[in-house]
C-alpha cells in the first residue's frame, strides 16, 4: 500500500515518529493509502526550513517569485487528468466535477497571485508644508496554511498562493482526509525551482500537526478554513499569541426566491446551489425561501428534477452527485435527516443510502435530500449540515423572508433571486452575510473579497484582502 510523504525543505521525508493513518477512497469505502500523521517534530523541522529560506524569499522580489508561482501554474495544468483523478478518488466527487472545477482553480489561483502581487501597490500621504506619509508592506515571516477536505486543492492553494506571493514562507497541512492532491503538489514545486523551504506540507490529524501549527511560536499568521467549532479553538488558542488570523467557518446559506424571478434560471441554479460537491460547499444554499404565490410550481419541479439527479461512482460520466467524503460524515447528515422527521419536518425526496454494485457497495453514497414543514428556527434549519440537505419553506413579505435569512448564527452567503432591482439592492443591503449573489451562485471573481460575518468567520480571503493578511503594514513619515 502507497505511504505518502512529508515534502519538507525541498524534500519528502517520513513523520519523525513513524506514524501513519489510513487514506480513505469514499467511493468504495477502502483503505487505499497512508498518509503521515506528524506531531510537533515534524512541525518544527518544517518551521526551521521555512526561517532558513525566508531571508531569501522574501528579497528575491516580486517579480521572480511571480515567475516560480507562474511555473506552479503550469506544472498543475500539464497534469491536469493526474491531479482530478486523485482529487475525485480522495473526495469521492464526480470526476467531471474535479476535471471543471477544482483543478482549473487551483491552476488559476497561483497564476492570478503570482502576478496580482505585481501590481499591489502601497499607498502615501501628503501633509501639506510638512512631509509625507508612505506605507511599506513587508512580509509577515512564516505563516500556517490549514485548508478543508471539501474542495482539498482549490481551498489549500487559495491559501498558499498569496501568502507565498507576497514574501511568505508556508507551512502548510491539507485536511488528513484528503490528502492526495497536496501530495502532489510537493511534485510539481520540486520541479517548478522553488528554493528549499519556502513551502512545507505536512500531513496529519487537526489535533497533533494543526494544533503544532497553530501553537509554534515562530509561525506569526494562521489562514484557517473549516468547522465554527475548530475556528473558535484557534482564536482561543493563537489570540494570546498575538497570531493574525484569517478564519473561513461554517455556512447556513439562505436562498431567497421571489415570484418574479426567471423561474427556469433559478430552478437549475438551485439545483446546483443545493448539492454541488455532495452539498459539501461551505456556500450552498441549504435554506430555500420561496415567495408564497410560486411555492407549489416550485416545490413539484424542484423535488422532480432531484428525484432525477444521478448518484453514482466518481468516474461516471453521468454522475451529477458522487460519495460523501467519509463514513463519519455520512453518519452525521443521516443523523440530521432524523431529525428533521422529529422536528416535524416531511421528506419530499432522498433521504436514504443509494445501493452501489461492487466495487462500491460499501461506498457513502447519500440521495439528495429535500425537506418541507419546519420552523424556521429550528435545529435543522440553524446548524451545519454540509451535506446534500436542503429544506423548503414559504415566506409572504420581504420583512418576513429577512428575519429568517438572518435569524442562524451564521453570515456567509445568500442567493437572492428577484426581477425587480431595487428589491434586489435593498435586500442585499440587508442579508447579515459577507457575499450576497444576485440571479446567480457561485460566481467567483478571485479580485473581489471573500469570507463572511458572524459565525461564519473572520477575515476575507481574495484579492488585495489576502495580500493584506499575509503583510505588516508599517508607516514611514519624511519631513520636508
Amino acid at each position: 500500500m502507497e505511504k505518502l510523504q512529508n515534502f519538507i525543505n525541498g524534500f519528502f521525508c517520513d513523520p519523525v515518529e513513524g506514524k501513519y493513518i489510513d487514506n480513505w477512497e469514499p467511493a468504495t469505502g477502502t483503505v487505499y493509502s497512508q498518509i503521515p500523521n506528524s506531531g510537533p517534530k515534524d512541525v518544527e523541522n518544517a518551521v526551521a526550513a521555512a526561517h532558513e529560506a525566508f531571508p531569501m524569499w522574501s528579497s528575491m522580489g516580486a517579480q521572480k517569485r511571480g515567475e516560480i508561482m507562474r511555473r506552479i501554474s503550469e506544472g498543475i495544468e500539464r497534469r491536469r487528468e493526474e491531479f482530478a483523478m486523485a482529487e475525485s478518488r480522495d473526495n469521492g466527487k464526480p470526476l467531471q466535477l474535479a476535471r471543471a472545477v477544482d483543478i482549473p482553480r487551483a491552476v488559476s489561483n497561483f497564476h492570478f497571485f503570482a502576478t496580482a502581487v505585481e501590481h499591489f501597490a502601497a499607498e502615501s500621504h501628503h501633509m501639506e508644508g510638512t512631509g509625507i506619509n508612505y506605507t511599506l508592506r513587508k512580509p509577515i515571516g512564516i505563516v500556517g496554511c490549514i485548508s478543508p477536505w471539501n474542495l482539498p486543492l482549490y481551498l489549500f492553494s487559495w491559501k498558499i498562493a498569496p501568502a507565498l506571493a507576497t514574501g511568505n514562507c508556508v507551512v502548510a497541512k491539507p485536511s488528513e482526509v484528503t490528502p492526495y492532491t497536496a501530495y502532489l503538489l510537493g511534485e510539481v514545486i520540486k520541479e517548478s525551482g522553488m528554493p528549499p523551504g519556502v513551502l512545507n506540507i505536512l500531513h496529519g490529524e487537526g489535533g497533533t500537526a494543526g494544533d503544532a501549527i497553530v501553537k509554534h511560536p515562530q509561525i506569526k499568521a494562521i489562514s484557517f478554513t473549516g468547522g465554527t467549532n475548530t475556528g473558535e479553538y484557534i482564536a482561543r488558542t493563537a489570540a494570546p499569541m498575538f497570531k493574525k488570523l484569517s478564519l473561513e467557518l461554517g455556512g447556513k446559506n439562505p436562498n431567497i426566491i421571489f415570484a418574479d424571478c426567471d423561474f427556469d434560471d433559478m430552478l437549475s441554479t438551485t439545483l446546483r446551489s443545493s448539492f454541488a460537491n455532495q452539498g459539501q460547499i461551505c456556500l450552498c444554499g441549504s435554506r430555500i425561501f420561496v415567495e408564497r404565490p410560486i411555492y407549489e410550481k416550485f416545490r413539484e419541479a424542484f423535488v422532480k428534477r432531484v428525484d432525477e439527479t444521478v448518484v453514482s461512482y466518481p468516474d461516471d460520466p453521468h454522475a451529477k452527485m458522487g460519495a460523501l467524503v467519509s463514513k463519519a460524515h455520512l453518519e452525521k447528515v443521516c443523523s440530521y435527516i432524523e431529525l428533521a422527521k422529529e422536528e416535524g419536518g416531511t421528506v419530499l425526496s432522498g433521504g436514504v443510502r443509494v445501493e452501489m454494485p461492487e466495487p462500491y457497495q460499501n461506498g457513502y453514497y447519500l440521495r439528495p435530500t429535500v425537506i418541507e414543514g419546519l420552523r424556521y428556527d429550528c435545529r435543522t434549519n440553524q446548524e451545519e449540515i454540509f451535506g446534500p440537505v436542503v429544506t423548503i419553506t414559504p415566506f409572504d413579505t420581504e420583512e418576513e423572508v429577512l428575519i429568517m435569512a438572518n435569524s442562524t448564527p451564521y453570515g456567509l452567503s445568500a442567493t437572492l433571486w428577484t426581477s425587480d432591482l431595487k428589491r434586489a439592492h435593498r435586500m442585499a443591503e440587508k442579508i447579515e452575510s459577507g457575499i450576497v449573489w444576485i440571479n446567480a451562485w457561485l460566481v467567483r471573481d478571485l479580485r473581489t473579497p471573500f469570507g463572511g460575518m458572524k459565525a461564519s468567520g473572520v477575515g476575507r480571503e481574495g484579492g488585495w484582502e489576502a495580500l493584506r493578511f499575509f503583510t505588516e503594514p508599517k508607516n514611514v513619515f519624511v519631513k520636508y
